[in-house]
């Protein structure tokens, strides 16, 4: 057979690949927090007939390579990170205002892992536990509240974050001490979940909020750019504001080192190319939050049907190859006449 028809079909091959990059990136323009592809070409393997040689000084001349290659194969398809437009819907919702993600994990409510650093528990230690915990990370922060009082994302996914502490870092606050900005949050990343209502439900100073047994129910809930996340619940007849907790923003060093699961999840595990991994509060040197907001797909539509014309000249071009190569095999079949 001739190199050039083995050249033409791993051309065709490759040319292929890029066209389902690309009609996949277009099927996603309006896919909410969905990050685009590109796919780029490498040269294939060579045969070399004649090896580059040096010459000898003032006896010898050089001779350079003889090689003949075998066509194109795919080099990478690499994943656009970059931030995309914001779009307000209201409600529920809130969008990553710079780089990181959302923390869920669809079961297993039980994964909390402590993410302060202490002498006994290391920046690497916590990344590795973060990434053994098999969570799901996702730019979509479509948010609502499920039957067991647990935050979840669009795809029932349990929302991680980091729960508010009372005095001497107990999990049991009063309704007065929740309304104190003077409250802190713990370092415990836990899946967020409305707290229980116990004590008192007519004396304010003897009611409690406990934030590690079942669940009152919510009358609304609301997400701040801070990541802190609001409910509103009766008590006594009048509603009360309570504070859920705040939702965890997951850094890495190589971003584009995740891998895409589907249904807008990315997925991290300790032998991939991510990196060193954070899980922290929005605000500060973490990115904040954009309350209402859905980041939209970064498809650029331009960009890809212009990528489609040049690739679909690459496979034309290709396909024109295999013919060319055929008709030179019909000739040479035809010398034996």
């Amino acid at each position: 057979m001739l190199r050039a028809m083995d050249s033409a079909v791993s051309g065709l091959r490759a040319h292929q690949n890029k066209m389902d990059v690309i009609g996949n990136n277009i099927a996603n323009v309006n896919t909410s927090g969905y990050k685009s592809q590109n796919y780029t070409f490498k040269d294939a393997m060579y045969q070399t007939t004649t090896a580059s040689s040096n010459g000898q000084s003032g006896t010898v001349g050089g001779s350079n390579a003889v090689q003949y290659g075998y066509g194109s194969v795919t080099g990478a398809i690499s994943t656009d990170m970059t931030s995309s437009t914001p779009s307000y819907v209201g409600g529920f919702n809130a969008s990553i205002n710079g780089s990181g993600f959302f923390i869920t994990k669809s079961t297993g409510t039980g994964t909390n892992i402590d993410t302060k650093v202490t002498a006994d528990n290391s920046a690497e230690t916590i990344s590795n536990n973060l990434k053994a915990a098999n969570f799901n990370f996702t730019r979509v922060g479509q948010f609502s509240v499920d039957a067991n009082g647990y935050m979840v994302d669009a795809n029932g996914n349990f929302v991680y974050g980091f729960q508010p502490l009372g005095n001497n870092n107990s999990t049991t606050l009063t309704l007065d001490e929740i309304g104190n900005p003077g409250y802190k949050y713990g370092t415990t990343l836990t899946a967020l979940r409305a707290p229980a209502l116990t004590g008192s439900t007519t004396v304010e100073a003897e009611a409690r909020l406990n934030f590690t047994g079942g669940a009152t129910q919510l009358k609304s809930v609301q997400i701040d750019n801070d990541g802190t996340v609001k409910g509103t619940i009766s008590f006594n007849g009048e509603s009360k504001n309570v504070v859920i907790g705040k939702v965890a923003i997951a850094n890495f060093q190589n971003q584009e080192g995740l891998m895409k699961a589907g249904n807008n999840n990315f997925n991290a595990s300790a032998n991939d190319n991510s990196g060193f991994m954070t899980a922290t509060m929005p605000g500060g040197s973490t990115s904040s939050l954009m309350s209402g907001y859905l980041e939209s797909s970064n498809v650029d539509l331009a960009k890809e049907f212009s990528d489609m014309i040049v690739t679909e000249r690459g496979f034309q071009a290709n396909s024109k190859m295999i013919t060319v190569s055929d008709e030179i095999l019909q000739e040479l079949v035809n010398m034996k006449r």
